[in-house]
């Protein structure tokens, strides 16, 4: 007779067999279920060694596995057990060459390796490890950098001092040597997850053995993708050292990156330049960094100087006003009129930030007119993007805003590109609470009401739900006495779209200004609306009501709105009949 238990392995079998990438892709999801039928000791005997010999597969399968063996602990017997995941997941972590597949398992690996009781980690992890890193192949040298900083962290002293220098190798660690491997995949591994090793390590740890792979090794390597990542690990060796020490080990070489040959070396030097001046400190930073952040956002490539523009703010918030000033605003007055787009794009993104820093007087001297000209940009995102920021002004002063910005922003306010309207109609709640009541009806309430017959539909819905943020910051009422009158004064424009916006504005406002105000100024507006000859409209009619039943009580209800429904539950259009009929349910 037939062992029934035997069945979970044999389907699974069956469907890894399978030439549907689909059904194999599947069935590797579904092995939790298989384990737990299986339990805990069949799965390592059986499930996790028929798994190890099923790491021969498409890419998208693989890595599937990789995934789902990081979460298997508990299906083999919990921690005490964990030790035999490692067998399938290092074959993958070795063998695969699709770059995820390996990343994956060296997860999952690093996962699992949290859990393996101490006592046998040495003798599971740690040589799982070294095997990778000794490897032949550069597959399993690239999985065993991404493994040191855990086997290093959860290891005793002993066997930290024998990862750093092998008895057998007393002159190099393995780590040493996988940075100093002949093939560059290797040394760009190492490089990657250098940083997360170096955490582990005391300072004089890190002079004796971090510093002769990190210089002249790595800084000096001669492929870009290589030298690139040496920034990371500036930041990473600083914050151990002493103002001396950084100024004689991590300096240069941090130098050296921002004048590389290679865009892509400067490129990351300016996106991590933040990161790099905090870990070398504020006299490092003003010394020495300052003008090599100048000279970034100068450089020849359009990428450099985009990614140094965005950058601008957060190594500003490090310096003194003065030397901003002096070194800093001129490459950025350059980069207003840069020729790349990108450039001016990531300019706005984050230029607004240098008004707190440099407060209302400096801010009127020095940047008003910087923001000026990137309000006017050709190009829309620029205009988008310092649209985006412009609360960050109100922290030095509102009136500022109102007397030199105002202007250009009331400009946008009609841009031809819809995306800068919608972006200056999602601020002007906020722009109206910061001004006042009075300067805001001199200054922009046409303006709302101008955006209520845009053409495009995104510009009217957000124009509607502009009128409610605004009745919330102003009180109902002004609501009542300045914006309602003119918004339900659309009900008669011969264009239905107007006429469809104020049925929008209804349903906006009424939660807002309470029943008292909806009933008497517009409700009447609504049911005289349900016999508009567009049908469009007479939907929206409906939808209207609907919405103003929960809000009204259940005389107004019964007397006004149902009679009205009941109109449009007879109308001919069908889709006027089914609103009706949904807000008739509500009634």
């Amino acid at each position: 007779m037939a062992d029934d238990s035997l069945t979970p392995i044999a389907i699974l079998i069956d469907q890894l067999k399978n030439e549907d990438t689909q059904i194999r892709l599947n069935a590797v999801r579904r092995i939790s279920a298989i384990a737990k039928a299986l339990g805990p000791e069949r799965t390592r005997r059986e499930l996790i060694h028929f798994l190890t010999d099923s790491v021969d597969d498409e890419d998208e399968v693989l890595l599937a596995l990789a995934d789902e063996l990081g979460g298997f602990v508990e299906y083999v017997g919990g921690p005490e057990h964990a030790a035999s995941l490692l067998p399938p997941l290092e074959s993958l972590a070795a063998s695969v060459e699709e770059t995820t597949v390996r990343e994956k398992a060296v997860e999952s690996l690093n996962k699992i390796a949290e859990v393996i009781p101490a006592e046998t980690f040495k003798d599971t992890f740690v040589l799982l490890v070294k095997r990778l890193a000794s490897g032949d192949w550069f597959t399993s040298k690239t999985s065993a950098a991404g493994l040191f900083a855990v086997a290093y962290r959860r290891s005793g002293d002993d066997q930290k001092k024998e990862l750093r220098r092998p008895p057998s190798h007393p002159s190099s660690s393995l780590f040493f040597q996988l940075a100093k491997d002949e093939t560059p995949m290797v040394r760009r591994a190492a490089a990657t997850h250098f940083g997360a090793l170096i955490k582990q390590m005391d300072k004089a740890q890190i002079k004796d053995e971090v510093l002769p792979i990190f210089s002249p090794g790595l800084a000096n390597d001669e492929q870009d993708s290589v030298r690139l990542l040496v920034v990371n690990i500036c930041s990473a060796i600083a914050p151990s050292f002493t103002y001396e020490e950084n100024v004689q080990h991590v300096l240069p070489v941090a130098l050296a990156c921002a004048g590389d040959k290679s865009w892509r070396v400067r490129y990351m030097v300016a996106d991590r330049f933040c990161e790099l001046a905090k870990a070398l400190g504020p006299e490092i930073t003003k010394n020495n960094l300052l003008p090599a952040f100048s000279k970034l956002l100068k450089d020849n490539e359009p990428e450099v100087r985009t990614a140094a523009a965005f950058k601008v703010q957060g190594f500003a918030s490090l310096i003194p006003v003065d030397l901003i000033i002096k070194s800093v605003l001129p490459g950025v007055r350059e980069l207003v009129h840069d020729p790349s787009q990108h450039v001016r794009a990531a300019l706005a993104s984050n230029i607004m930030g240098l008004a707190p820093i440099f407060q209302k007087d400096k801010t009127i001297e020095y940047l008003i007119d910087i923001f000026l000209a990137l309000l006017k940009d050709e190009f829309p995102d620029v205009r988008l993007n310092i649209i985006a920021k412009l609360d960050a002004i109100s922290s030095v002063g509102i009136d500022l805003l109102a007397q030199s910005l105002l202007p250009a922003i009331v400009d946008l306010a009609e841009d031809r590109q819809w995306r800068v309207r919608l972006a200056i109609i999602e601020y002007i709640p906020l722009l109206g609470s910061q001004l006042g009541i009075q300067f805001f009806d001199e200054k922009l309430s046409n303006l709302c009401l101008t955006w209520l017959g845009d053409s495009v539909f995104a510009i009217r819905e957000a124009a509607a739900l502009n009128v409610k943020k605004l009745a919330e910051v102003f009180g109902t009422e002004w609501a009542k006495n300045n914006i309602i009158p003119k918004v339900l004064s659309l009900y008669t424009h011969p264009n239905y779209l107007y006429r469809m916006t104020t049925l929008f504005s209804i349903g906006q406002l009424a939660p807002v200004v309470g029943a008292d105000v909806t009933i008497s100024v517009m409700l009447p507006l609504v049911l005289h609306m349900v016999k508009d000859p567009v049908p469009n409209i007479r939907f929206n009619a409906a939808k209207t009501l609907h919405n103003l039943v929960p809000l009204l009580d259940g005389t107004v209800v019964q007397g006004q709105i149902k009679p009205a429904l009941n109109q449009l539950f007879e109308d001919t259009d069908r889709d006027v009949k089914h609103y009706a009929s949904l807000a008739l349910q509500a009634c």
